[in-house]
């Protein structure tokens, strides 16, 4: 009878582990193929690149598109983390006993925890490296050329890299690191110096994405503005589309008379060049155009959509100060614990991660996946990073891993940041909540204050710049007024003292 039970038992893990298989290769192949679209839409076309001489370059620079397209989908699924996480547990939830949700389990959530870790390391240390030394490398001097000398080339300095990379992860260990037996074991790569370097990064990422994310709140406001078409109170369209389409025929009346009367370049007289006049057409052309769009917009859409927008993205906004500024002070009293990662097992399906229940959640999703966005904005409009911008169908290969990279650091940060930030209460699973770092108070404590105090200062310059001028201005004004009426004064009692 025993026999039988553990057969079964075996025949279920069996089952159960091919099933978390097919699930994640499911899921890889989705975000896989989602990623190489991204790719392709950003790298620069074949045609147009001066680096494809020749069959070897295309199979080197091929072989960099795939490895950048399995780092950025591994970014995609660390950005996803906590999302799925969610839903999972509020599906479990909802669903306790339903047949359809069984493989919606906590095995699948951690698994997915340590896949994200793993190929995160991979990625980082060995693929992109890697790529980016292929791409540039030629081969040895004095060797064969071909790709085979060029692979060598990579795996060399690669190695030696490593080495480099370890024996400074071995000095910082044993210097900031307790331990006398983590400076014995040189060669304990995988369990001690790439957790600690993955660490390190992580570190970084999170800081990066607190100095980015409160300027791409304010600047998202900027872009989400441009995207939906503003509002015309009091005015009409057809009124203006009428009055620019009248402007549009004034200038090319006047273009087609300068030409048949053969006017020179520069007409004296005071009368516009023909040069002048093109550019004039070539704005009433564009102001034409945007008005033909806001027509064919409904008028709810138009006089509606941008205050509405902008109203979520305020209130999305308050409510990640709000929700910062409550674990702040639940931190402080002790009323929460750090975002370490739990010793026990996370169950799902227990009990909602909110107290609001589905709603609560589906908000936090909302929350992080914003936070993502914004911090990626942030990001990009740095004046330093502003070169690694990817341009559309123009995007050379080195800026493509540079992108993934960066975006990789960023993902990974995002559900240490989520935690720490207390936009979910989700605990990290794995060794994403095994770093050490986690567990001081006074770092937590420093982040959540500089989220909150670096997202204020933003909104109120993002929405008090205009007054703020103004107001400059008018002080400004009423200064140089002053000042000339003490001029004044001063120079007319001056001159009736020489006259006395």
């Amino acid at each position: 009878m025993s026999e039988d039970v553990d057969v079964d038992l075996r025949e279920q893990t069996f089952h159960n582990a091919v099933r978390e298989v097919i699930i994640f290769l499911l899921l890889f192949i989705l975000l896989y193929v989602s990623s190489y679209v991204v790719l392709c839409y950003f790298k620069r076309k074949t045609d147009n690149d001066e680096m494809y001489a020749g069959e070897e370059d295309a199979i080197v620079f091929r072989i960099s598109l795939w490895l950048c397209t399995f780092t950025l989908a591994v970014s995609a699924g660390a950005v996803l983390l906590l999302p799925i996480s969610i839903v999972s547990n509020e599906v479990l939830l909802l669903y306790p006993k339903s047949y359809y949700v069984k493989w919606l389990n906590s095995s699948l959530i951690h698994g997915l925890w340590n896949h994200v870790f793993l190929f995160s390391n991979l990625t980082l240390f060995i693929f992109m490296p890697f790529g980016y030394l292929f791409t540039e490398s030629e081969g040895f001097v004095g060797s064969r050329k071909g790709l085979l000398g060029r692979v060598y080339e990579t795996i060399i300095i690669l190695c030696l890299l490593t080495i480099v990379v370890i024996g400074l992860a071995w000095v910082a260990t044993a210097m900031f690191d307790e331990d006398d037996h983590s400076k014995e074991t040189l060669f304990d790569v995988w369990n001690i110096y790439l957790p600690y370097l993955y660490s390190f990064i992580s570190f970084l990422g999170v800081i990066v994405l607190l100095l980015c994310t409160p300027n791409g709140f304010a600047i998202l406001f900027t872009v989400i503005g441009q995207l939906v078409v503003k509002p015309q109170f009091l005015r009409d369209i057809e009124d203006d589309l009428y009055a620019v389409q009248l402007q549009e025929e004034d200038i090319r009346r006047r273009i087609n008379l300068g030409n048949h009367m053969h006017v020179p370049g520069k007409i004296a007289n005071g009368h516009t060049s023909p040069d002048s006049l093109q550019q004039q057409l070539l704005d009433v052309q564009n102001t034409l155009s945007g008005l033909e769009k806001k027509k064919k917009v409904s008028p709810w859409r138009r006089n509606l959509g941008y205050p509405l927008v902008m109203l979520l993205l305020l209130v999305l906004t308050v409510l990640c100060l709000l929700m910062v500024a409550h674990n702040f002070f639940e931190l402080l009293v002790g009323i929460k614990a750090l975002p370490v990662g739990a010793k026990e097992t996370v169950v799902l399906g227990i009990s909602s991660l909110s107290t609001l229940g589905s709603v609560g959640a589906t908000l936090e999703i909302v929350l992080i996946l914003y936070v993502m966005c914004a911090s990626v904005v942030g990001f990009y409009s740095l004046p330093f990073f502003k070169r690694l911008r990817p341009v559309p169908h123009d995007t050379s290969m080195v800026k493509i891993i540079g992108n993934c990279v960066v975006l990789l650091i960023l993902s990974s940060a995002l559900p240490i940041l989520s935690r720490m930030l207390g936009l979910t209460n989700f605990n990290l699973i794995g060794n994403f909540g095994s770093m050490e770092w986690l567990g001081n108070l006074y770092i937590i404590l420093a982040c959540d204050a500089l989220f909150a105090a670096l997202t204020t200062l933003c909104l109120t310059d993002k929405f008090t710049v205009k007054v703020r001028t103004e107001i400059y201005n008018r002080f400004l004004m009423l200064f140089q007024r002053d000042s000339r009426r003490t001029w004044s004064f001063s120079s007319y009692i001056n001159t009736g003292m020489k006259d006395e």
